[in-house]
């Protein structure tokens, strides 16, 4: 079992380059509540920095990240939290719509959202698994450098569920690449992934650290205000194409499809979880 006092995120200065680590690898760095607002903190902390030009989001241990917490001891969608992406009442207290739409509206959707606008480059340095809401965090960096041993999934599409919370699909890929990815659950390799233009590079594992940082400090050589507004340039144009209005729409989808299954099912995720997820789609 974690031990509560573990650092479920770690925080390093390399230079101009703050790396932030997810640390649940017994996990594979599962993401609950916690580690989203540790994950937050340290980004803010990177920001507030001035010395550091680029931000590079990690996780420890075998796998990037096996996606949101749906069954772990440190499992705390029952908690409340600081509401730091979007304005809104405390889930808790709530049932059905009104506690899932208020709770993923700002850990899912707004937090990923947010953490797109920061203002400094993100790289994303992916090994092994990067599955459901380890896309969100993924998709949520300018690049990603992936490991020739990572693999990307979303099969959430098993509950029902139309695809995760900051549905990026269709813009991440392409629009046939992304129906695949998801009627099928099936896993899309490194290789595959950089085809479709998911990924940035594709890197022997014992190279992706070292890739990885040598990336960040070519990027740390251009000045702070010209990486801040070309990143601002980019991200307008990806949502002049209709990317954040698709994931509004789409995550009304979403909470339907939870709605159907709370009302038809034992429970919102149809009732599956991490472990029949894995078994379903193939563990590793």
């Amino acid at each position: 079992m974690t031990d509560p006092e573990q650092q479920v995120v770690t925080y390093e200065r390399r230079g101009p380059v703050a790396v932030v680590t997810m640390n649940r690898p017994e996990y594979g760095n599962a993401q609950n509540s916690k580690m989203t607002y540790a994950l937050d903190a340290a980004f803010t902390r990177a920001v507030d920095d001035g010395e550091v030009k680029v931000i590079v989001l990690a996780g420890s241990g075998k796998h990037f990240s096996g996606g949101h917490d749906i069954g772990t001891p440190g499992r705390d969608i029952d908690q409340s939290f600081e509401r730091k992406a979007v304005i809104h009442w405390d889930h808790v207290d709530k049932q059905g719509v009104e506690s899932r739409f208020a709770r993923e509206s700002e850990v899912y959707l707004g937090m990923c959202r947010r953490w797109r606008e920061i203002p400094k480059p993100m790289i994303a340095m992916v090994q092994g698994a990067c599955i459901a809401g380890g896309l969100m965090l993924a998709w949520s960096c300018d690049f990603i450098v992936a490991s020739d041993d990572a693999f990307f999934s979303d099969p959430v599409v098993r509950m029902g569920i139309p695809g995760v919370e900051y549905f990026a699909h269709p813009w991440v890929m392409n629009p046939r690449a992304a129906k695949e990815f998801l009627f099928t659950g099936d896993r899309f390799g490194a290789e595959r992934a950089r085809e479709l233009g998911m990924v940035n590079q594709v890197v022997p594992r014992g190279d992706l650290e070292t890739t990885v940082m040598g990336i960040a400090e070519r990027i740390s050589a251009m000045p702070r205000l010209g990486l801040a507004l070309t990143k601002k340039a980019v991200n307008q144009a990806e949502d002049l194409m209709g990317m954040r209005s698709g994931m509004d729409s789409v995550f009304g989808l979403h909470h339907a499809a939870h709605a159907h299954n709370a009302e038809t099912g034992p429970d919102s995720l149809a009732g599956l979880d991490a472990r029949s997820m894995a078994d379903k789609n193939g563990r590793s």
